[in-house]
């Protein structure tokens, strides 16, 4: 179900800029305490059923502690914004130990991936915030996009089913 995986480690000055603006102490016990992104996966699938599928298969792996899950799909930020996000400990085997540490990952569709993207693109272009015209359009944007994963989802099943039939 898996069409392509990105990774990144957050940057020390994003860290220590995302801890100051959490008003948290700048420390690297405070980072891993209080930070659930300082290591990011994004998984883009194909469809709906496959992002709930493969959150199913991690939250059952042994090595793998599920912290937190933020569906954003069923619930959608107040932009539009669609995904399913899960903080996790994975473990990182060191030198000398193993160590726990949080990762956030993030599940979502092509097209969900393609309105983000975008999306996050013209946000950084406005310094001031985006306009509201542009806003209601983002949103009127992810819905579209919404209905046409919907849409994907049931072609996908009818054409399963009628390749049963056969």
């Amino acid at each position: 179900p898996i069409r392509q995986i990105k990774t990144r480690i957050k940057t020390p000055k994003s860290i220590f800029q995302k801890l100051t603006r959490n008003g948290c102490e700048v420390s690297l016990e405070s980072a891993k305490k209080e930070l659930n992104d300082i290591a990011g996966v994004r998984v883009i699938c194909s469809y709906i059923d496959d992002i709930y599928a493969l959150a199913d298969l991690l939250a059952k792996q042994d090595d793998i502690e599920l912290l937190r899950t933020r569906d954003y799909i069923k619930s959608p930020k107040p932009n539009g914004y669609r995904s399913l996000h899960l903080v996790v400990t994975v473990p990182v085997f060191l030198s000398k130990c193993t160590e726990n540490v949080k990762v956030e990952i993030q599940i979502r569709t092509i097209a969900m991936d393609f309105w983000a993207s975008l999306e996050h693109e013209l946000a950084y272009k406005y310094t001031g915030g985006i306009p509201q015209s542009a806003t209601k359009e983002l949103r009127e944007c992810a819905e579209t996009i919404a209905q046409t994963d919907a849409r994907m989802q049931n072609l996908r099943k009818a054409v399963a089913a009628s390749s049963e039939k056969e």
